[in-house]
């Protein structure tokens, strides 16, 4: 039984604690999936969760409590739900922040598990670093028209609606980068490649060759792109943390019922103190990041405008932290934890990703010590 005591912490009301149970419950029933074909097991996720009614909280107002409760929670019964859970949200999360009223419409139909959704923001020579990024967007009578490339983009390929972000030159760098609307079946819209990943999701190269879209495809203003890429990361990278706590819980969870199980020399192999020491070492890791990513999440929906030093602090603590429960789990286990098939080798190939995706591990430090020393020279 996974630990509940967190859901008694003040970070959460009522609706929180009902909503999470009642997800774990569902999850029991409908969770894991074949993954044998991930298209197919993401197409089938997306819609099993929107029946279930969990997709209903990805767009419109968005509650970053439950966006967290919700990717813990999946993440704990199966990584690809979570992940197709996930891009419902960052997918339309520019739509639900800046989207006017004709772009909203896509939120019908991702939160009912209808259409899936993408974000399009990293390209082949621009990860991290999203102010260099090179795809334009050119005026052109009444709209504009595409050209480049986005690379490692989840859902590539399955989605039908695309977040994309371009260059339409308002200023150089950051500021001159906009938020569009694409669909998949404009001419010019080329999947180039499907990525390979030691977890397997769904994940692309697209190319746009002179794609022409209308000017009402634009999110929010001109120039406003990076800001709005911002602004939904914001949102969702405490998600990200949130996810990792999920893959951990479950760690700590095998790895429990391993030792007090498997016996050497006559007793549990919990009752040798090197593995106590392991178990004491896991549930210290996932109670530290659990109040990061919680804290983080309760700022943002107490109205916070921005909470990126936090957000970045609880991503950068709960994949690293993460990963360290996960290989601590694979040690207990013996050669059983590397053997494929295991729920613990699944969790080790899962977690590596989000130690670098939204935001990689050493970003995070960056951004942390940034607004950490830029609040120290203003009290000065």
């Amino acid at each position: 039984m996974p630990d509940r005591s967190f859901l008694d912490w003040p970070f959460f009301d009522d609706r929180h604690r009902a909503l999470a149970e009642a997800l774990d419950d569902w999850a029991a029933k409908h969770l894991p999936v074949d993954h044998a074909d991930v298209d197919a097991a993401c197409r089938s996720l997306v819609a099993d969760l929107g029946r279930g009614g969990w997709l209903r909280h990805t767009g419109g107002d968005l509650d970053v409590r439950t966006l967290c409760l919700i990717r813990e929670t999946l993440a704990r019964h199966d990584g690809l739900a979570d992940f197709s859970f996930a891009m419902q949200g960052l997918g339309t999360g520019a739509i639900s922040l800046f989207g006017d009223d004709e772009q909203k419409q896509w939120l019908e139909k991702t939160r009912t598990g209808k259409a899936i959704s993408a974000f399009a923001l990293t390209e082949p020579r621009s990860g991290s670093d999203v102010a260099n990024s090179t795809m334009t967007a050119e005026r052109d009578g009444n709209g504009f028209v595409l050209n480049g490339e986005k690379t490692w983009i989840s859902n590539g390929g399955i989605a039908d609606v695309y977040t994309l972000f371009a260059r339409t030159g308002e200023a150089p760098g950051a500021k001159g980068l906009s938020a569009f609307v694409v669909t998949p079946d404009l001419p010019g819209f080329e999947v180039v490649e499907r990525l390979d990943t030691i977890a397997p999701h769904p994940l692309a190269t697209l190319r746009f060759t002179d794609v022409k879209i209308p000017a009402g495809a634009m999110i929010g203003q001109p120039g406003q792109g990076f800001a709005i890429a911002m602004s939904v990361l914001d949102v969702f990278r405490s998600t990200v943390a949130a996810a990792a706590l999920g893959f951990a819980r479950r760690a700590l969870d095998e790895a429990v019922q391993r030792v007090t199980t498997r016996e050497v020399q006559g007793a549990p192999l919990a009752d040798l103190q090197m593995v106590q020491a392991h178990i004491a070492d896991m549930a210290v890791e996932i109670d530290a990041s659990a109040l990061l990513i919680y804290r983080a999440a309760w700022m943002k929906d107490q109205g916070a405008p921005r909470v990126t030093r936090e957000a970045a602090m609880a991503k950068l603590h709960a994949t690293e932290a993460a990963q360290r429960v996960i290989d601590a789990a694979v040690q207990l286990h013996g050669g059983d934890g590397v053997r494929s098939g295991e729920i613990v080798e699944s969790l080790y190939r899962e977690i590596r990703a989000l130690r670098i995706y939204e935001g990689a591990t050493d970003v995070q430090k960056v951004v942390i010590a940034r607004q950490t020393l830029g609040a120290l020279a203003k009290d000065r």
